[in-house]
C-alpha cells in the first residue's frame, strides 16, 4: 500500500520508511525540504494524495510552552486533509506515560496530539515509546559541566530508536488500533544509574550526581515513564552502547 511518512527524514521516520519499503510497501518520506510545511499546509494535500495510511512523526522545534501550539495546528491540518484524502488510517508516535506528566510543556502538548487524533474522524493508532536510547547524551548535556553531570533517580526504560522504527512500522502496515501500543525497551534504570553506566562505556572520568531537582526528568513522579507490560523490544543499553 501506499503509505505516506511525514517527518520521514528524521531519526525515526527515516528508518520507518526504510521497514516499510523493505516489506512491499511504498513508503514516501515528506519533510519541509520536500515541500510540505504541516503548520501552513502548504504541501500536505499533495503528499498525502493516493495514501492509504499516513505515518505523522513530525516534531515541534521546542520541549517549552510553545509546542502546544505546534501539535494543534499541524494535526489540524493533517487530519483534514487526511479526511479529503480518504486516509484510512493515521498513526502517530507519542511517549509512554505521556499523560501522567501534567508538569512538562512538551508532555502536556504530546497528550493533546493524541487527543486530537482520538477524537478525529479518521481510524487511527497511537504507538507510545519509552524514552530513546540515542537521546542520553542531549539528557546528559543539560545538567553537566567539566566535573559531574547531574541527574534524577527518575526509573526510564530506554529503547533503541532501531526499535522504535520497527513496531512504528509494523502499526502502521496493519489494521488501525483504535488505541494505544506501548513499546519499551528490556530493562528499567534509574536515569542517574544510566548516567553512570553511559560514562563508563565511554571513558569519560566525570562524576553522575543524583540530584532530584536537576534537569526536565526531575518533575517526573514515580514510575509512570515505565511499563513492564508493554512490547518489549530486544535490543538491550548495554548491547546499543557495544
Amino acid at each position: 500500500m501506499k503509505i505516506a511518512v511525514i517527518g520521514g527524514t528524521g531519526l525515526i521516520g527515516s528508518q520507518v520508511v526504510r521497514k516499510l519499503a523493505a516489506a512491499g510497501h511504498e513508503a514516501v518520506p515528506h519533510s519541509k525540504s520536500t515541500g510540505v510545511d504541516v503548520l501552513t499546509g502548504e504541501g500536505v494535500d499533495e503528499a498525502l494524495a493516493g495514501a492509504g495510511v499516513v505515518v505523522n512523526l513530525t516534531n515541534s522545534p521546542t520541549f517549552d510552552e510553545a509546542s502546544p501550539a505546534f501539535f494543534q495546528t499541524s494535526m489540524d491540518n493533517l487530519v483534514a486533509a487526511a479526511g479529503r484524502a480518504g486516509v484510512g488510517h493515521f498513526v502517530i508516535l507519542s511517549i509512554v506515560g505521556v499523560d501522567q506528566v501534567p508538569e512538562m510543556d512538551y508532555y502536556r502538548a504530546k497528550t493533546l496530539q493524541e487527543h486530537i487524533l482520538a477524537t478525529g474522524p479518521v481510524p487511527y493508532s497511537i504507538v507510545r515509546a519509552t524514552q530513546f536510547m540515542e537521546f542520553m547524551d542531549d539528557v546528559m548535556s543539560w545538567t553537566s559541566d567539566a566535573d559531574t553531570v547531574r541527574l534524577p533517580a527518575t526509573p526510564i526504560q530506554p529503547i533503541a530508536a532501531a526499535d522504535v522504527a520497527s513496531e512504528v512500522a509494523e502499526v502502521a502496515a496493519g489494521a488501525p488500533l483504535n488505541g494505544i501500543r506501548d513499546i519499551a525497551g528490556p530493562d528499567i534504570f534509574t536515569l542517574d544509574e544510566l548516567g553512570r553506566i553511559t560514562l563508563s562505556h565511554k571513558g569519560d572520568n566525570r562524576t553522575v550526581v543524583t540530584d532530584p531537582t536537576a534537569g526536565m526528568f526531575a518533575v517526573v513522579k514515580g514510575d509512570v515513564l515505565t511499563d513492564k507490560d508493554a512490547h518489549l523490544a530486544p535490543t538491550r543499553y548495554a548491547d546499543w552502547l557495544a
